[in-house]
């Protein structure tokens, strides 16, 4: 199996990547995706609704319309999606110095970001008493490497507090990042130098996603988020974007990988509705691994009980 993925390998990504690692779209009704309605997973034997967490979004609530997605930004129509797509719970990554705000009713968990210099003290502030539960680190928005000295702080206190350290890879939506810093390539040396953290590579390094999967696949302690591969409205996307930019990519990272512990779904909400990406994420994944990717994966990572797994 190992040998077949890899062989076409440089082949796909010439085709199906090069053109661009986000692609923006607009608004209509045309366009929507083949498929089930994009409102709630089937479990593996299509009887019951299926949980989703989504393991990336973010909770600004700026109180208007997205400019990309359309998407009121607000903490009700963040709610309204959620429960019209079983998501039971989720992961909010903040930036730094977003005000915190308590989401524990929606199930939203929250990553505490970072900038260019970590105070360890007030990182420790707030990791300790529970109220952020991960550390998101913006590789290329802030112009440091993943295994630059000035995160080793950030490092030692995710050990001990037993909490997983995301990056930022990848494609970013600012001229003023540098990408050199985003190559998901550079978190091989943490997860070796740190075997005792897990780390998420966000955005599975698109469109850089070869070597995200390679990361992971040889990292025991390395998983993947697959948010942000496309923002905007994807009910008025062809479906051939989405499936070149979309589903194409995510599946030959999960056949890569070859590890249905290894991926996760994620959606970078408001930038993109949860429901029609999510329809879009279960046509890269097998039925039989859907339970794993779309909520067990993020639950044991983020160490995130929602209602389905207190039942179990």
């Amino acid at each position: 199996m190992r040998e077949l993925i890899r062989i076409g390998i440089g082949a796909f990504a010439a085709a199906a990547l090069a053109a661009c690692a986000t692609v923006l779209v607009g608004h209509g009704e045309e366009g929507i995706p083949p498929g089930p309605p994009p409102a709630i997973a089937r479990s593996a034997g299509g009887d019951e609704a299926l949980p989703v967490i989504d393991a990336h979004l973010h909770v600004n609530f700026a109180g208007k319309v997205d400019p990309t997605s359309g998407l009121p930004d607000t903490r009700a129509e963040l709610a309204a999606e959620m429960k019209r797509n079983h998501v039971v719970g989720a992961v909010a990554m903040a930036h730094a110095g977003d005000a915190y705000e308590d989401l524990s009713d929606l199930g939203v968990i929250q990553c505490v970001g970072l900038g260019a210099e970590v105070d360890a003290a007030a990182l420790e502030a707030d990791l300790a008493p529970g109220r952020y539960r991960c550390i998101k680190v913006y590789l290329g928005y802030v112009h440091r490497y993943a295994y630059d000295p000035a995160y080793e702080p950030a490092y030692r206190l995710a050990a001990r507090y037993h909490v997983p350290v995301v990056f930022h890879t990848g494609d970013t939506d600012s001229t003023k990042a540098k990408l050199k810093y985003a190559d998901p390539l550079t978190v091989d040396e943490v997860a070796v130098d740190h075997p005792d953290v897990t780390f998420v590579i966000a955005h599975c390094g698109n469109p850089w996603i070869e070597s995200a999967a390679e990361v992971a696949y040889k990292n025991p302690n390395v998983v993947l988020d697959g948010s942000a591969f496309l923002v905007g409205d994807l009910r008025a996307t062809s479906p051939e974007q989405i499936e070149t930019y979309l589903v194409t990519p995510l599946r030959w990272i999960f056949g890569y990988v070859e590890d249905p512990s290894k991926l996760m779904f994620g959606t970078d909400w408001p930038l993109v509705e949860i429901g029609p990406y999510l329809e879009a994420f279960k046509r890269a994944i097998p039925r039989e691994h859907w339970r794993a990717v779309l909520h067990d994966n993020a639950a044991r990572v983020y160490s995130i009980t929602t209602p389905s797994e207190a039942a179990r």
